[in-house]
């Protein structure tokens, strides 16, 4: 293979976790040497297409067990649902790069690369979980991410308001403390995958936030006003709850006025 495209279609369809991996990297790398094409006359599979895992098992947000961070079990499970967190990311990121074509080049080179990122950081919860003597796939997993992805499928706009601005940089707003909590009890290799991840989230919302605001001026939209909006339109409960990190939200191009908004 040589065309984009037709790796992200290869990732859609394959159920096993490493292939999809090796693929992702594969792709980044031969892109990077000026190996892979990004065109393709080839038509867009339905989002309800995509092949994932037979586990982990999937269950409403709601319905997960709580957790404990004071044992290793509660650690463990803390991490099995970063972990899915991550690997759905990894599907986000082909997505919103294979579904949605005529964007300008930096575009899939941007969103590529996400996904390349998003397989490192589950590559490194995945052995950091090994350590724990936990499988990703042991454990139950949420299905709320997805269902983003699939309530967007026909709306790039709305994609990027509800998953690298909304669900996405949620993160900005609770690592922090989480790295703080990890480094008080001692355990420094869990601190460290969260700042690795924290740092390469703070980019990946500031992808979306450049992306958003150059398709709300492509379409003619007012950014500002159309976030609240989409947010509006696809965030259950209305918009997200605080408290938010205003100073990782900003790196990540959040406008003061979107802060405003959040927050009031």
């Amino acid at each position: 293979m040589n065309n984009l495209f037709d790796f992200a279609e290869a990732f859609f369809q394959q159920a096993n976790i490493d292939k999809k991996l090796a693929l992702t990297h594969q792709a980044r790398h031969m892109y990077v040497s000026g190996k892979l094409t990004i065109t393709s006359d080839s038509s867009v599979l339905p989002i309800d297409s995509v092949i994932f895992p037979d586990r982990p098992v999937l269950l409403a947000p709601r319905q997960m067990p709580r957790r404990k961070m004071t044992t290793t079990a509660g650690v463990a499970a803390f991490f099995h649902a970063i972990a899915h967190v991550e690997f759905v990311a990894i599907y986000l990121a082909w997505d919103i790069l294979y579904r949605f074509r005529d964007m300008p080049d930096r575009f899939y080179q941007d969103w590529l690369c996400v996904a390349d990122e998003e397989a490192q950081h589950f590559e490194l919860i995945r052995t950091h979980l090994r350590a724990m003597h936990c499988e990703y796939g042991d454990l139950p997993a949420h299905s709320g991410l997805w269902e983003h992805a699939k309530d967007t499928a026909d709306d790039l706009p709305g994609r990027l308001a509800i998953v690298p601005r909304c669900m996405e940089a949620r993160g900005l707003d609770v690592t922090p403390a989480l790295i703080e909590k990890f480094k008080l009890l001692g355990d420094d290799a869990s601190a460290a995958i969260l700042t690795r991840i924290l740092t390469d989230e703070i980019g990946h919302v500031e992808l979306g936030s450049y992306w958003f605001r150059f398709v709300c001026q492509q379409r003619g939209f007012e950014a500002e006003s159309k976030y609240r909006e989409l947010i509006d339109q696809y965030y259950i409960g209305g918009k997200p709850k605080g408290p938010f990190n205003r100073e990782l939200r900003k790196i990540a191009g959040f406008s003061d006025a979107e802060m405003d908004w959040l927050e009031s």
